[in-house]
């Protein structure tokens, strides 16, 4: 991997990992469509570190709070019925899922998950599921000529069971695609949550199972194509980029719809399946580097 690609996959990756899209997906489409070699599952996996390090520090007041209630949560047990406590213990259940999930299908997330025919039905299917939740979000805040509007819940309703089940929903996303950030919002907003409640505890929710992946394919790095130096500078350059990103996300989502990102999938999903069925770009392009 030459620095000019680490560079661009970093950028790639910075832009995108916060929003609702997939940036599994979209590091893989740019490997394909500028016709170099796959980077990998351990790249993405590594270069998503960068990512994470930014929502360590733009929601660095929130995890201080919430670490610090759910450490004296475990020898006081009147803490344990503290806010930040229980939210502390549920990102920790919420990350159950992932955690086996992406342990036992390793083989099918370096390779047949990357086939660009399922990542564009994952972009299509899921970009739908988003729009159908966006919409239920909407119609609730602005209620109608015969239907109030409705309260949504936000983090303080926040349970096991619907920690799970954003759990799962961030699971899904081991497929390049589905978007961790997408399927964790639509989850959360079909579940009656606002949309920042939403985005918040996705992020909130990702930052162990991100770090525990990137941990774990440290020792692929180097395998391949993939060296060191280029996977560190575009760990880097996602970093700076993301900040920015997670910054401008969280304002725009407290007023605006997620239907631009909605017809951005599903145009996106619809132009790889036509160029994979004209033979434009083959499903395998690239293979994984591994």
């Amino acid at each position: 991997m030459s620095w000019f690609e680490s560079f661009v996959l970093g950028l790639v990756q910075g832009l995108t990992e916060f929003l609702p899209i997939s940036s599994s997906a979209h590091l893989r489409l740019t490997a394909a469509f500028a016709g170099w070699q796959d980077p990998g599952a351990a790249f993405t996996a590594i270069s998503q570190i960068g990512t994470e390090a930014a929502v360590l520090i733009y929601f660095r007041k929130d995890i201080a709070r919430i670490l610090s209630a759910w450490f004296r949560s475990l020898t006081d047990k009147e803490m344990r019925s503290d806010h930040d406590a229980q939210v502390g213990w549920l990102v920790i259940v919420g990350s159950l899922p992932i955690g086996v999930l992406g342990i036992t299908l390793k083989d099918q997330i370096e390779g047949p998950f990357r086939d660009l025919r399922l990542i564009a039905t994952t972009l299509i299917v899921m970009g739908i599921v988003l729009g159908i939740a966006d919409r239920l979000a909407a119609r609730d805040e602005a209620g109608g000529k015969h239907r109030a509007v409705k309260e949504r819940k936000t983090l303080k309703d926040l349970g096991v069971r619907d920690g799970l089940i954003y759990g799962f929903c961030q699971a899904m996303a081991l497929i390049p695609g589905v978007s961790r950030s997408g399927a964790t919002i639509s989850g959360g907003l079909l579940m009656g949550y606002t949309r920042e409640s939403a985005a918040r505890y996705s992020f909130l929710l990702a930052i162990p199972a991100v770090l525990a992946s990137g941990a774990y394919e440290l020792k692929d790095v180097g395998e391949g194509h993939v060296s060191w130096g280029p996977t560190i500078f575009a760990t880097l350059v996602a970093f700076f980029v993301g900040y920015a990103v997670i910054a401008w996300f969280m304002k725009f989502i407290t007023t605006k719809s997620f239907m631009p990102f909605v017809i951005y999938r599903v145009a996106l999903g619809i132009l790889i399946f036509i160029l994979v069925s004209a033979g434009v770009l083959s499903p395998h392009a690239g293979e994984s580097a591994g």
